[in-house]
């Protein structure tokens, strides 16, 4: 009986759990220290461009943060963003906006 119930638990323990992927991001940025306090950006259906990231990472800069530079990837078939932050304590952050689909 014993070995029974020990073998239908790891059983269960090793069934993953369905997850929603963006939830599971959402949760892990609401709880790191970078994203304290900030509202989470996120993307247009048809994604945004550049210039459209940058005033969106630019609105919601710290008096004595600035903006250092702005780049586009290409990462799986989508745009992908990369804005750097110099912060005013001089750490360098870089924000990541979802662009268009490629």
């Amino acid at each position: 009986m014993r070995i029974a119930l020990t073998l239908l638990l790891a059983a269960a323990a090793t069934v993953p759990l369905r997850a929603n992927a963006f939830d599971l991001e959402e949760n892990l940025k609401a709880q790191h220290v970078q994203y304290a306090n900030q509202p989470l950006l996120f993307a247009a259906q048809d994604g945004m461009s550049l210039s459209q990231a940058t005033a969106s990472v630019r609105s919601r800069l710290k008096p004595g943060d600035r903006i250092v530079s702005a780049e586009t990837r290409v990462q799986g078939g989508r745009e992908v963003h990369h804005i750097k932050v110099l912060t005013k304590d001089g750490k360098v952050r870089t924000h990541k906006v979802n662009g268009r689909r490629r």
